[in-house]
């Protein structure tokens, strides 16, 4: 296994570090994707539009919300709570089966439930298929590599990206760009940190970057 680095960095370049790592979760990912596409592409969520309880799409953002952000930490808090994890950074391999079990669930209940209501648009239904086929390859890599889970989520929404260019001949340079570099700010953070080796971090992009053009090759 690549070894991780052990430069020293300064405090306060590890904080910010830290913050970056906090702001640039992967769990915040399902909702920053539903954002944008609501946002940029209104005339595919009209159905939800007009499910919305009182502000437009609030239905939609609470059930992504609930499904992939507030289940998935309620995972890591229990199993902290009941020590089957030693810290909820979740810093050892070990640490990381069960989140990874539960969030394979929650992940696969949300593209499950998307494709079988048949109200969202092929893309978005695949963007949720790719997002569980990364933590699916995650999950069964982290017995050999701590892949980044970071880099595996903003390799993911790269690779959205790149499908909506590609095979819907969609304009995405900007958010594209925007998310190249938002990328490059959350694996630096995690070298910072040295929570990952470099190959780790790599691993990730290429894990969430192909993840979802498979998904979008079966059901985009």
């Amino acid at each position: 296994m690549e070894e991780r680095t052990n430069v020293s960095f300064s405090p306060g370049l590890r904080a910010a570090a830290q913050v970056f790592s906090y702001l640039l979760h992967p769990l915040f990912i399902p909702l920053l994707i539903t954002l944008i596409a609501v946002t940029a592409l209104p005339e595919y969520f009209v159905s939800f539009k007009q499910i919305s309880l009182r502000f437009p799409y609030d239905a939609l953002f609470i059930r992504v919300i609930v499904t992939c952000l507030l289940f998935p930490l309620l995972v890591v808090v229990l199993a902290r709570l009941l020590k089957f994890v030693d810290s909820i950074q979740l810093s050892g391999q070990r640490d990381r089966i069960i989140p990874y079990v539960g969030t394979i669930i929650f992940y696969f209940w949300a593209f499950y439930t998307f494709k079988r209501q048949g109200l969202s648009p092929g893309f978005y239904n695949a963007f949720f298929l790719g997002i569980f086929i990364s933590v699916v390859v995650s999950f069964v890599a982290n017995s050999f590599v701590k892949i980044s889970m970071h880099t595996v989520g903003w390799g993911g929404v790269l690779g959205f990206l790149m499908a909506l260019m590609w095979g819907m001949g969609m304009n995405v340079s900007l958010p594209l760009a925007v998310a190249f570099v938002l990328a490059g700010f959350a694996a630096t953070a995690r070298l910072v940190l040295n929570a990952h080796s470099p190959g780790e971090v790599y691993a990730g992009f290429i894990v969430g970057i192909l993840s979802q053009l498979i998904a979008y090759a079966i059901v985009g």
